[in-house]
């Protein structure tokens, strides 16, 4: 394979357009596309044409979309930045194409030197020696360059009248400043040939004029382009408003891009073009530009924030206000990604209108196709014709997405907010609902949050930790489960109230581990009068306080909450299996967490003791105590503290014999006994 070489030459060409030539050749090598400079007269172009050839030795080929016109000065130059980014490794290998490259490179810049130095003014080779020092700033301020008798430069006094006029502030401390240094603090594209009539293609003298200057006026007229407009690093392009129009030929190219930071564009009405206003990072990182004050008429889509091909490039924290978009054919807003770069993050949008104006769209008013990382619309409003996608639409690939104050309407029935599945974390406050489509249409699986916002639901918010929480009306969410022939059912605690209904056959409630409940609160009713039972049971654990609960009538319930170590039941009826038995001979201690404790003194006689009837899980118990075998061994009811009820130990001798009584705090009273 044959390497790229360098041959002697001055790595520039320049033609003179004939109104139909479109491919122009440059006979030097250049490394990369990025290398070569291509200007039509003084104006750098950007866009609008292909370049072929790089990396070859004989040159290549710039291609044009469309002819230049007749008489244009083409300029291809090689412009390369003048910097070494690599290294060799001491002792590593040293291969003989990083070696070409790095001979290319800097005979390439050596060579942008000499160009650089034959368009400058110098003496001729066979001069006498003069001095090169221009005298110091004080001396030659406001003054002319002059050389003396001797061939040396001097500073002279002015001699031209417009150069000696001076403009004088009127306030106090103004300093007087030569005319043509006021006017060159305004550049306007009038002075670089624009003819803002709408008839003549004002292209070329927008791009000359922000090759000229970081700030370009754009005075009241109609200005006619036929390519795209590039708003570079710290540029601004500012208009007088409604009266100031930039209209594309067509829709087949963006009208404004702005691929780097910083810039400004403001006080324009830009009418037509693939996109109106792309912002992408392609020079840099697309950060901190401001739109503001404009109109956008009849694109495809009006402002586009692209996350483009490079990481390193982001487009972020950029500032959109007081926009109006009038009759997009797809989208009004639409943050998305061209290549593999990051999402469009943490842009701002204030007071931004999107209004089909009963022109037909397809695609949404604000469209966040891709944007993760708090993306917000403030006081924002979509008005849309009846058959566009949705007002507001969240995307796949979204997070942390914010809508406040946000206004949405269409005569039809578009949504008025969408969430994608995907979407994370949604947060939608004060949402005015003007289409008849649904509030909020949601795909997300709920994970959003809504304030004064959506219908019936204008409140939906995730976990939230309050202090003080006073509540008027509470409501909970409820869900009702009816499986065909019964079976197994998971709960999964979006709901915070399960009827169930086991009419179909025996139902398992399945809870979640209750790990990964910490904090959840859920009931379980029976809804049926079948014999069927529904029964409650956790996922990988024991189920609520230990075992598994059975809800065999109807109406009876459970409520559980979770520690996160384990399920616990708060709340219920009384439920089958609420019952202890005791088989065992000795003393026996009741926890009294069941209501009646059925008793064997068959291996031996058996003290059922009761605690003392101040203890706190005795005040206001009610326990009934049964002896379940035929022996003849005695079950004895007593008190920790002596005696037994009624202050009486109580011998329950024969089978079936039993005795309920209920602690009143002070002591055990008996309230029932057989016989």
């Amino acid at each position: 394979m044959t390497s790229l070489q360098i041959p002697r030459g001055i790595p520039r060409a320049q033609y003179v357009a004939d109104g139909a030539q479109t491919a122009f050749t440059f006979p030097f090598p250049i490394l990369a596309s990025e290398d070569l400079e291509v200007f039509l007269d003084a104006a750098r172009q950007l866009t609008g044409h292909s370049i072929t050839g790089a990396g070859v030795t004989a040159g290549g080929t710039v291609t044009f979309a469309a002819a230049p016109p007749a008489g244009t000065v083409v300029l291809l130059r090689r412009r390369m930045p003048i910097e070494r980014m690599t290294d060799f490794l001491e002792s590593g290998p040293l291969p003989a194409t990083s070696l070409n490259r790095e001979f290319d490179a800097l005979t390439a810049c050596l060579q942008q030197v000499a160009a650089d130095q034959e368009t400058m003014l110098r003496y001729p080779e066979n001069d006498l020696p003069a001095s090169s020092v221009l005298p110091l700033r004080a001396v030659r301020a406001g003054r002319l360059l002059a050389f003396d008798s001797t061939g040396n430069p001097v500073a002279q006094a002015p001699v031209d009248e417009e150069a000696l006029s001076t403009y004088q502030p009127s306030a106090i401390g103004g300093v007087p400043r030569p005319i043509r240094d006021k006017l060159g603090d305004a550049v306007s594209v009038r002075d670089f040939g624009a003819a803002g009539d709408g008839t003549v293609d004002d292209t070329l003298a927008f791009q000359t004029a922000l090759t000229a200057a970081r700030t370009v006026r754009v005075p009241a007229g109609t200005y006619r382009v036929t390519g795209t407009i590039t708003v570079g690093y710290g540029q601004s392009l500012l208009g007088d408003g409604q009266a100031s129009v930039v209209r594309a030929s067509s829709n087949e190219v963006d009208l404004i891009h702005l691929p780097d930071g910083y810039a400004t564009v403001s006080g324009l009405r830009l009418e037509n073009g693939l996109a109106g206003i792309r912002l992408f990072g392609r020079d840099g990182p697309c950060v901190q530009n401001a739109l503001t004050d404009l109109t956008l008429w009849d694109q495809t889509d009006g402002i586009v924030l692209d996350g483009h091909t490079s990481p390193d490039r982001p487009c972020y924290w950029n500032n959109i206000a007081r926009v109006l978009v009038a009759r997009p054919a797809r989208n009004g807003v639409w943050l998305t990604r061209s290549g593999d770069g990051d999402t469009a993050n943490a842009n701002r949008f204030h007071c931004v209108r999107v209004y089909s104006l009963s022109a037909p769209m397809t695609g949404s008013g604000f469209f966040v196709e891709h944007g993760r990382y708090n993306n917000a619309f403030v006081d924002c409003e979509a008005n849309l014709y009846p058959e566009a996608e949705a007002c507001f639409r969240i995307g796949a690939d979204t997070d942390k997405t914010l809508l406040v104050n946000v206004y949405a309407e269409s005569l039809g029935g578009v949504p008025n907010v969408q969430l994608d599945e995907g979407s994370v974390e949604t947060a939608i406050v004060n949402l005015f609902s003007a289409s008849a489509g649904p509030a909020i249409l949601d795909r997300s699986g709920g994970r959003y949050t809504a304030v004064n916002a959506g219908y019936p639901e204008k409140n939906r918010l995730d976990r939230t930790r309050v202090r003080e929480l006073v509540v008027e009306s509470l409501r909970y969410d409820t869900e009702y489960l009816e499986p065909p022939a019964g079976g197994l059912v998971t709960l999964d605690l979006a709901s915070s109230v399960y009827l169930v209904s086991a009419y179909g056959g025996a139902v398992e409630a399945r809870l979640p581990p209750a790990g990964s409940a910490n904090g959840h609160a859920v009931t379980i009713k029976k809804t049926d009068a079948s014999v069927n039972p529904v029964t409650v049971t956790e996922q990988g654990g024991q189920g609520p306080d230990g075992r598994t609960a059975i809800l065999g009538n109807r109406f009876d319930f459970v409520t559980a909450v979770s520690n996160g170590a384990g399920w616990w039941i708060t709340g219920g009826t009384t439920m089958p299996g609420n019952v202890g038995f005791r088989d065992g001979p000795g003393v026996f201690f009741p926890d009294l967490n069941q209501s009646l404790y059925l008793v064997s003194a068959y291996a031996g006689s058996v003290d059922v003791r009761l605690p003392t009837p101040s203890a706190p899980h005795a005040v206001g118990r009610t326990v009934t105590i049964k002896k379940s075998d035929p022996s003849a061994q005695a079950v004895v009811v007593s008190r920790a503290d002596g005696g037994g009820p009624d202050n009486e130990a109580i011998n329950l001798s024969g089978y079936g014999h039993a005795i309920t009584v209920m602690s009143n705090g002070a002591g055990w009273h008996i309230v029932g006994r057989n016989p």
